[in-house]
């Protein structure tokens, strides 16, 4: 190549994904393809709901949900336990499912609404009152997880058995070994809830 000549380097539709040579080709495609399309999110950056409040923020392509809601959002009701998907400490409810945030990636939860013990809590639900009623705890690590965990059991099923309810919480672990309480707040949490008609 001689000094002057210029390279025309292949460029990606930020909408389609594209290749077209050279930027004046790219500005001609969006134009005639993706005109009325709104514009594209830069990559890294992600638009979530975290306990009803939006955010649009860029994250790292290796952060875990648990590192962006617990590190970066100050969110520390979550707790990190095990190395990897084992304990369910670190549960929170995406789109309405438990999930295990330390086993999901913030990239990958763009447009989700993410709800935390912390949100939990603020909302009044009453399982947080029933956990503390029925000494669902003893070192209380494990606590947010489990609320969090039954919370979604009482958003799936507002009367589950027993059955059910410990089969849901099996992904949750607890060293102290408080297991028989879970199922007896969870059971006067749906209670409340079904006396009161509330939807938390």
């Amino acid at each position: 190549m001689k000094p002057g000549d210029t390279e025309f380097a292949a460029e990606i539709c930020p909408y389609c994904s594209s290749l077209l040579d050279g930027f004046d080709e790219l500005r001609l495609h969006v134009v005639a393809h993706h005109a009325n399309e709104p514009i594209p999110n830069t990559p890294g950056v992600i638009t979530i709901t975290v306990n009803r409040q939006l955010y649009k923020t860029r994250v790292e392509p290796e952060w875990t949900l648990y590192y962006f809601l617990h590190d970066v959002l100050g969110l520390t009701g979550a707790k990190q336990i095990c190395d990897r998907g084992i304990c369910g400490s670190c549960t929170v409810i995406a789109d309405g499912r438990a999930i295990l945030s330390c086993m999901r990636l913030a990239i990958e939860c763009d447009g989700m609404n993410i709800e935390t013990v912390e949100g939990i809590a603020s909302a009044g639900h009453p399982i947080v009152e029933e956990y503390v009623k029925h000494h669902c705890m003893q070192c209380g690590y494990c606590t947010p997880g489990f609320v969090v965990t039954a919370k979604a059991v009482l958003d799936g099923n507002p009367d589950p058995s027993p059955e059910q309810i410990i089969e849901k919480l099996g992904g949750n672990l607890c060293r102290c070994g408080t297991y028989p309480q879970h199922v007896k707040a969870i059971q006067a949490a749906a209670g409340r809830l079904s006396k009161s008609g509330e939807k938390h």
